[in-house]
């Protein structure tokens, strides 16, 4: 996640009160905006840009948090987007917004911080971008009114196949609500013995090794 704020008031100033007491201005609030108009024109200005890039804008929200808003913007490509990649696109859409301002006047008015990042495992699947990112893992979807969990065995752009207590199922999209990845941690743990298992096997390697070594020394 890379954040970028701009300040748009200047802080407050101190001046000498009436007992010789220094006080500070206080800090205007931030302006009210409509965040639902906020967030089209922010979308508007940068998901060119995202695109150009090579990845998907998955979300952007805007909030408030005390004197500034927040920006929150989601991005995510096939494989998925390491940190290097997200700090590259995150300068990429703070130019683009500096640029949009200067030409059409403030896309966000006031101070806010840009956070930029990539979608978690609690991501909601709803497009099919989603379903197939995701292959191979145990999911949640709601099917004709009932929760189905399966495994995602085949994805594409008309539907997707899941694995459901060892039966496959096609399901079209619009069979679906949005799916939930279900977090295993039974794999997670076999993952971490093997992870184990592998260590000791390259510390007997070294051993091994070292002896050698010694050998033929």
């Amino acid at each position: 996640m890379t954040q970028r704020g701009r300040a748009g008031a200047r802080p407050g100033t101190r001046r000498s009160g009436a007992r010789g007491r220094d006080t500070a201005e206080p800090r205007p609030a931030a302006p009210r905006v409509d965040l639902a108009a906020a967030r089209a024109r922010v979308r508007a200005v940068i998901e060119p840009v995202v695109a150009a890039a090579g990845y998907d804008l998955e979300d952007v929200n805007v909030s408030r948090a005390g004197r500034r808003h927040v920006l929150r913007v989601l991005v995510d490509a096939d494989g998925g987007i390491a940190l290097d990649d997200v700090a590259v696109v995150s300068r990429e859409i703070s130019a683009a917004l500096d640029a949009a301002d200067e030409a059409e006047g403030e896309v966000l008015a006031g101070e806010y911080q840009l956070e930029v990042s990539s979608p978690g495992v609690d991501r909601p699947l709803t497009a099919p971008r989603h379903w197939r990112r995701n292959m191979g893992r145990l999911v949640t979807v709601t099917v004709a009114g009932r929760a189905v969990t399966g495994r995602i065995s085949a994805a594409d752009d008309a539907g997707v196949v899941l694995d459901v207590d060892g039966e496959p199922r096609e399901l079209a999209y619009d069979q679906l609500g949005p799916g939930r990845v279900q977090i295993e941690f039974k794999r997670m743990a076999e993952a971490e013995f093997e992870d184990a298992d592998d260590d000791v096997l390259d510390s007997d390697d070294d051993d091994d090794d070292e002896d050698g070594e010694s050998d033929q020394r």
